[in-house]
Order: C-alpha cells, then structure tokens, then sequence
C-alpha cells in the first residue's frame, strides 16, 4: 500500500503554483518506472506487454510506453473500431480490439484497415458477429480478421455463483470449437486470435482498504481461479488449435495478473493498462506493486467551518457498480476525506480536515487520484507533465486531440 507523506504535497504545490486549476499532470518519474516494472514482469517468459489503450488515452504516453518498454511491449488493445483507426493514424499497428461491434461503419472501417495492410483483430462469441464480419469482407474482397473472446470467469463448486465480468458466452472447448467449426463455412473472415480475460484476478483488488471484511476471501478464491483459469484456458486453446486454427496471439489477464497469467504456457502475451497510471484502485494488489502516476488537483474555494474546506469540482467519478471506491480520493494533503452526504461534486467538494493538516489556504491545490486510469482523460484537454522537480510538457489526451470513442 502506498504510503504518502505530506512532503509529497509540497513538492507538486509548488510545480504546479503557476498553473490553472482544475489541472490533470503525470508525474514521469513514477510512470517511467511502472513502465519498467511492467516489462519487467515478464522477462525470462518469452511473453509480451499488449498496452490497454483505455486506461492511457493518451498517445504522447503510449508513444513512451514502447519506447521504454522495448521488445517487452508488442501491440495495444483498444476499445472501438473508431479508436483503432485513430490509432492507425498515429502510427501504431497490430491492434487488438477487445470489444466486438457489429455496425456496418465499424465493418467498414475494418476493411479500410484490412486493406491498408494494418493487423487489427475484432473481438467476437457468436456466430451473428462472424457472418456480419464475413459479409462486409466478401462485399470488399478481403478477408477480415477475428479474434474468439472466451469466457474466464471463475464459477466455484459447480454453483451459480460467477465470479469476473460478464463477457462471452462461450466457456467450454467444446462450445468454441463448435463456432470455431462454423466459423470455417465463412469467406470473409478468419479466427486468428484468442482472447481469455481473468477481470476477477486481473482487475479485483485483494488489499482494498474498500473491503477489509472481505480481502481473505478474496484472496482466497483468487487463487484457486488463478488454477482453474489456467486449466480451461490450455484446454480451450488445445482444442481450437485441434481444429486447424493457428492462433497469431493468444492474449489473457490485465495489471492486476500480470504475474500469474505470464506464467502460463499457451499465453503469448498479456495486457496492462491500468498500472502504467497506477491509479487508486490499482495500489491494492500483492502479486504486484505500482507506483502512483496520475493525478488531478484542484483548488480550495471556501471554508464553510474550521475543520473543512470545499474544492472547486472534483466529481469525476469512476464507471462500475456505484460505490465509494469509484469516487476520486484526496491524497495531498494526507488524511482529507470526502463526506458521505456529498462525495465529490459536478461543482464543489467538501472535505474534513484531521488534527495536525497543512494549513490550506484559498487558492491552494487538493491533490486526488481518479479509482481508475485513463477515465480521466475525458474530463481534460491535456496532461501536465513533471520530471525531477520540475514541468517539463503537456501531452494530449484523446478529448485534447478532440476525439472521443464511447
């Protein structure tokens, strides 16, 4: 768990003293070495590092992410046909679209990349997204590229209970073998991937302050899913390869498993997206540890009592089942705490001050990081950049290039 101190709030107060609040900045130092620890986790494994785009949203990072990653990072996982393409025109290649469409403009855009000789896959589970796909490659004479999404969610003790997200509905070999099968009869599109996504170890914190009460178990069903993942997922690939298929990546698990998903044999490569930023959600992890990168600050406006201050804005909550943990914290000063009537507001947000805070003065920056990654970066324009003490850039975020994709 990550322990801040208020020395910390000095150092960026005093970086950012210049700048207009509401203010989003990346702290480079921090996400150099997430990028460096990321890669890292899968030295001696032969597996690479497919960039979550969602959780950056921000092509100047992504840019630097392959730069300092080097040959451990290989390919980025985007979220719509729209962004892949936009990707495309920023020069990056060999996309993994991780959510299948089937609207005739996304069909149309895959063809457009199809024959501009790019390497984009589109997620797919059934057979209505297949033909759909095959229609719209048949109608251009190209052949587009599919990647079968099966689901890793963990079910234990042959109960109802799921744990993960709720994704394909393909589970068993044989269920994709069977599409796999029909998936043959179609012209315009081939299965050339796999993709297994493990959201209840990858994406489920084990040391949340959040959940106190329910870590144990939490830790405790993560590593019996961590077997059972394996297992179905070798066994799912074993038998779509039986059938013919030769699978150019085979792709699992997120930040939060990157240790556990590199160790399998059949996986290629694994995602990571959410730990290059580190935000809040993502310091509560044992298999791994990031460092905080990301973050926003914004400006103390009133004192409605002696022991509060209210901020301007601040409400950039977190998509996800509603609940305290997907609203942004107050990190710096140390020890602030939003309050449960209000939580942090479109327009302003209280906070309660402990014994022995910095006084905070009107004017003065509340520092806070977003529950997740890239969401953030719908709510600003661009990223102020700071390494070693000082400001050294902004970087774009997809709204600053004025795109948006969902």
């Amino acid at each position: 768990m990550v322990q801040w101190n208020n020395d910390q709030y000095y150092y960026y107060k005093e970086i950012i003293k210049d700048k207009k609040l509401p203010l989003a900045f990346v702290d480079l130092d921090a996400f150099d070495r997430n990028i460096r620890y990321i890669a890292s986790t899968q030295a001696g494994t032969g597996k690479t590092i497919r960039v979550a785009s969602k959780s950056v949203r921000c092509v100047d990072l992504m840019k630097r992410i392959f730069e300092l990653g080097g040959e451990a990072i290989d390919g980025i996982m985007s979220f719509t046909p729209s962004e892949a393409a936009f990707l495309v025109e920023n020069d990056f290649d060999n996309i993994l679209i991780a959510y299948p469409s089937v609207q005739p403009v996304d069909l149309e855009i895959m063809v457009g990349l199809k024959k501009a000789g790019k390497t984009v896959y589109l997620m797919v589970d059934n057979i209505e997204q297949l033909r759909l796909m095959s229609d719209a490659g048949e109608r251009s004479n190209v052949v587009l590229d599919a990647c079968i999404d099966v689901d890793m969610s963990y079910r234990p003790f042959e109960t109802s209970l799921h744990l993960g997200v709720r994704r394909s509905p393909i589970r068993t070999p044989q269920e994709a073998v069977a599409l796999a099968r029909q998936a043959e009869k179609l012209s315009g599109v081939r299965i050339k991937a796999f993709m297994g996504y493990e959201a209840q170890i990858a994406g489920l914190p084990d040391d949340s302050p959040f959940t106190r009460a329910m870590n144990p178990g939490i830790k405790f069903l993560k590593k019996y899913s961590i077997r059972d993942v394996a297992e179905r997922r070798a066994a799912v690939v074993k038998a779509l390869e039986a059938t013919g298929i030769t699978f150019e990546l085979v792709n699992g698990g997120g930040s939060g498993s990157l240790v556990s998903t590199g160790a399998e044999d059949v996986v290629t490569e694994v995602a990571a997206g959410s730990g290059f930023y580190c935000s809040h959600l993502f310091q509560h992890f044992q298999s791994v540890n990031f460092e905080p990168a990301a973050f926003f600050a914004i400006q103390v406006v009133r004192r409605p009592v002696g022991n509060m201050v209210t901020c301007q804005g601040g409400g950039y909550v977190a998509s996800g089942s509603v609940g305290q943990d997907k609203q942004p914290l107050p990190v710096l000063p140390v020890g602030l705490k939003t309050m449960g009537t209000e939580g942090v507001g479109e327009v302003q947000t209280p906070l309660s001050l402990p014994a022995g805070a910095p006084p905070l003065k009107l004017g003065d920056p509340v520092i806070f990081q977003h529950a997740k990654a890239g969401e953030l970066g719908e709510r600003f324009n661009e990223l102020c950049l700071i390494s070693k003490g000082e400001i050294v850039g902004t970087a774009l975020t997809y709204r600053g290039q004025g795109r948006a994709f969902l």
